[in-house]
């Protein structure tokens, strides 16, 4: 099970997803809600709240670490991310492989293989460098901390937005899967898949530092578990 950090970077702070967010979360996915047709976001404080238990339950389960997005100066939150689909490479193979299990210790297991996503930012922080800069940070502690091998990312192929962002940060686009999964309309829907390699990370982290005009390392402080 991953540790819990908090990732700051000059204009960003990510911090584990935890209840004293709700109210914050709730008010940042109440602004204008049109860029949520493809995502889930919480509106009320019942919604964040429920929101919050479900991401605790990943990550006890060894499932996912979701964050908070802060901005670095205010603290402001103004959205959410987290890491998913977290896989284990470690130890002797086993056919037919089962993804998800942690060799050894699961509770000092780190990915061989992880994914981003479940990523939203409320409106006044769209098209501000918050999620380009949110990205190198969590690619930066994937590559760097944990030393995985790949980082996917997968994006309803009808958010074109959403596609747009994830295409800009440097990373190679798979393909479309057809007909993969159910949308959060509940229409079946495509879905575009990206990834970067380990021995593709400094091009895209060279990319990224220049996007977000850091190029210093960002601070990545341990949290001790509640």
């Amino acid at each position: 099970m991953p540790v819990p950090v908090i990732l700051t970077g000059r204009r960003v702070r990510l911090e584990p997803l935890a209840a004293h967010h709700a109210e914050a979360l709730a008010e940042a996915g109440s602004e204008d809600r049109t860029t949520y047709g493809f995502t889930p976001v919480p509106h009320s404080l019942t919604a964040a709240h429920a929101y919050i238990e479900r991401a605790r339950a990943e990550h006890a389960a060894g499932r996912a670490l979701a964050f908070a997005v802060m901005t670095a100066p205010h603290g402001l939150l103004v959205g959410s991310t987290r890491f998913l689909e977290l896989d284990y490479w470690q130890g002797p193979p086993v056919w037919p492989s089962v993804p998800g299990l942690p060799y050894g210790d699961p509770l000092t297991a780190v990915p061989d293989a992880v994914e981003i996503g479940n990523t939203w930012l409320a409106p006044r922080a769209q098209g501000t460098g918050i999620n380009t800069e949110a990205k190198l940070l969590m690619l930066r502690h994937a590559f760097e901390n944990w030393r995985v091998q790949r980082v996917s990312l997968r994006v309803d192929a009808r958010n074109l937005r959403s596609r747009a962002a994830v295409e800009g940060l440097g990373v190679t686009h798979e393909g479309v899967r057809r007909a993969h999964s159910r949308g959060l309309d509940g229409q079946v829907r495509d879905t575009a898949f990206y990834s970067v390699l380990d021995c593709e990370w400094p091009t895209v982290r060279t990319l990224l530092e220049l996007r977000t005009n850091t190029a210093r390392r960002p601070r990545t402080t341990p949290l001790v578990p509640a």
